[in-house]
């Protein structure tokens, strides 16, 4: 990418997520470097804006792109240009007939190209997490440590780079269709997946949600929860994440 301007198109938006705190937090990070600027959408309908991006930065939770869409992104790595997925990008819900909460496979070509497709997690809680390549740049320099957030329960499409890492053995939260995890395997953290002449960086941390983001299934979440935003480990590595998306 030649010097001057970077031009950010940064996707935020969907269910049972504080988006209004996300979107707050990542643009103040944005904001931190001049030579980027950023256009904000909810979807991924904006086929023009996403195509005219440099790169790519996305904060969602049950947005489903269609074909067109997806085929949109597909082309958008593979012609050199990198995204930045966080959280729940990979994720969508459905609810089964007994009130259970499924994840369907219904975005195959975006899931394959992120290298993941969420389907559960345990009851939020603290778990440590790994550096397991050292000397890379986007983890050097940082240690172990402990966060308290989702985590992430996947099926994985690889091959996937993986950077940061935790272990989980157990079951999943009780409202998921897929409850049993009992294989002691690293479920990757952060990780890098090549596509075509360009790249994705998907960090799972990131889990927020305030009073209201529940609605309709509930009229008040009963607290806040603001997860690994309370950790500087995980602002440093959303710093990182960014100037290796906009390539600074």
């Amino acid at each position: 990418m030649a010097a001057g301007r970077i031009n950010v198109y940064f996707v935020v938006g969907g269910r049972y997520h504080d988006f209004d705190f996300a979107r707050l937090e990542i643009l103040k990070l944005l904001g931190e470097h001049d030579r980027i600027r950023a256009r904000v959408g909810e979807s991924y309908a904006d086929l023009a804006a996403i195509a005219a991006a440099d790169a790519l930065i996305t904060y969602t939770c049950d947005v489903r792109p269609d074909e067109d869409q997806q085929q949109a992104l597909v082309d958008f790595v593979a012609c050199g240009r990198r995204w930045l997925a966080l959280h729940g990008t990979n994720s969508l819900l459905e609810w089964t007939r007994e009130g259970k909460v499924d994840a369907p496979d219904t975005m195959p070509l975006v899931t394959r190209l992120l290298g993941s497709r969420f389907i559960a997690h345990p009851p939020l809680g603290e778990f440590a997490v790994r550096v397991t390549e050292p000397e890379h740049p986007l983890v050097r320099g940082i240690d172990t440590f402990k966060v308290t957030d989702e985590l992430y329960l996947a099926e994985l499409y690889g091959p996937n780079r993986v950077l940061l890492e935790t272990r989980y053995n157990g079951k999943a939260s009780r409202e998921f269709v897929r409850r049993e995890w009992l294989s002691d395997e690293p479920r990757p953290v952060l990780y890098l997946r090549e596509h075509g002449a360009g790249e994705v960086l998907y960090l799972t941390l990131g889990h927020c949600r305030g009073r209201y983001d529940m609605q309709p299934l509930m009229e008040e979440y009963p607290r806040v929860e603001r997860c690994s935003w309370e950790s500087p480990v995980y602002y440093e590595l959303l710093r990182r994440g960014i100037r290796w998306m906009a390539r600074l």
